[in-house]
Order: structure tokens, then sequence, then C-alpha cells
């Protein structure tokens, strides 16, 4: 697995060929397969997340450090990890061109999808407000993503402040399902979304993180039902 230091290296190595002339969306075409995946796939993210600081209007300092907290950035390959943002944020190709791109990479509806909106939630809260623009940008996302709505609203509904997780939409089930569908929809959820399979992949370390933040919440969910139903 890549360590941030060695990722961030390499990246940098591959936007070398930005001084001859080629755009983002061009380094990112020719290293969308193995062994270079994870560098494609960082700087879509980093594409989506540059895009997404400023879509109601402004970038702050607190979007740039929650920035910080999805990515592992070394202090080192700081200037890397800043010339890849500002390209990002002054690339003519639109937030859903990159969404649709890391969508193909991965197919839609894939668990590291889900993943990768939470931490773009994370940088949409990062100032402490939730803007209108915010939510139609990670809701257009997550349905190129393919992504159902019931995804998105769970999504939204545990992260974003004053929305109480609700444990049923974690788990996508419908309230009041039996005891023992609501145990299946745990397991599978547990299966596909355990960070081994991301490490597996050989994601970054930074999509692992993502991971093990949602098996928590899904393992959490499952805890409050079966309790209610003393399972």
């Amino acid at each position: 697995m890549d360590t941030p230091v060695s990722l961030w290296t390499r990246i940098s190595e591959a936007l070398s060929s930005l001084a001859r002339g080629e755009g983002l969306a061009t380094v990112f075409d020719r290293l969308r397969t193995p062994p270079e995946r994870s560098v494609a796939f960082t700087i879509a993210v980093i594409a989506l997340g540059a895009k997404l600081a400023k879509a109601d209007g402004q970038v702050t300092r607190d979007e740039v450090a929650a920035f910080r907290q999805v990515f592992t950035i070394q202090p080192e390959e700081e200037g890397n990890a800043a010339r890849v943002f500002n390209l990002a944020r002054s690339d003519v190709a639109g937030f859903d061109a990159w969404a649709r791109r890391i969508a193909v990479m991965f197919g839609p509806g894939a668990e590291v999808l889900k993943d990768l909106l939470e931490g773009l939630f994370l940088i949409a809260l990062a100032d402490g407000e939730y803007h209108p623009a915010e939510d139609a940008f990670l809701a257009e996302v997550a349905r190129v993503f393919g992504l159902s709505d019931a995804c998105f609203r769970s999504i939204r509904a545990r992260l974003v402040p004053g929305a109480e997780p609700d444990p049923w939409m974690v788990l996508g089930v419908a309230a009041g399902t039996s005891l023992p569908d609501v145990r299946k929809a745990w397991r599978a959820l547990v299966r596909e979304t355990h960070p081994d399979r991301a490490a597996a992949r050989g994601l970054p370390p930074e999509v692992v993180k993502l991971a093990e933040r949602r098996l928590i919440a899904v393992n959490r969910a499952w805890e409050v039902i079966s309790g209610r139903r003393g399972g």
C-alpha cells in the first residue's frame, strides 16, 4: 500500500507532464489503470474537493483544513498537494465530469464511492455551515456516482449537524423491518464497508480511514436497533 509520502511524490512526478501543456484530466486518464490507479484516484478526489470548496462562493481556511483531514499530507509534501489543489480549482472541467471519471473507475454504486462522498461532506461542513449550493453539489455527485437518494440522505443525516442519525436509514432498511432482515442488511454492509476491502484494492490510506468511520456508524446503527428489539 502507498505511504502518504510516496503517493504525493508520484503525483508530483505525474504532474510534471503539465509543463508540456497537458491538462489535469489528461494526467488522470493516463494513470487510471493499475499500477498507478491510486494516483489517479487521489487527483480526481482533489479535483472534486477543490470544486466543492468553492461551491458556496468562497474557499475558507476551514475547508482547506478539512481537506487535510481527508488526505494525510506530510509537511514536505505540502507544496505538491497545494499545486494539485490549485490546478483542480482552475480546471475547466465541471465537477460532474470529475465525478463521472471516478464512477467509471470503480463502477456505479461502489462502496468506495460512499466513503468518498462522506469525505466531501466533511469538506462542506468544515466552515460550520451547510450551504444549499453544497447540498445540491453533493446530491448531484451522489447521482453521478450511481448512489441512491436514500444513501445520500443517510450520509447527510449522519454528518450534518442537527440531523440525528436514523439507524434504519443508516442500514438502508425501512423502519419496523424484522430483526432477522435487519441483521442480514447489517452483515452485508459490514462485509461491503470493511476497511480491509479498501486496503486489498490498493486504495490510498485515506480511503481506508473513511471506510473505518463508516463501519463504526453501521455497527452503531445495528446496536441501536437490536437493543430496541431485545436482539
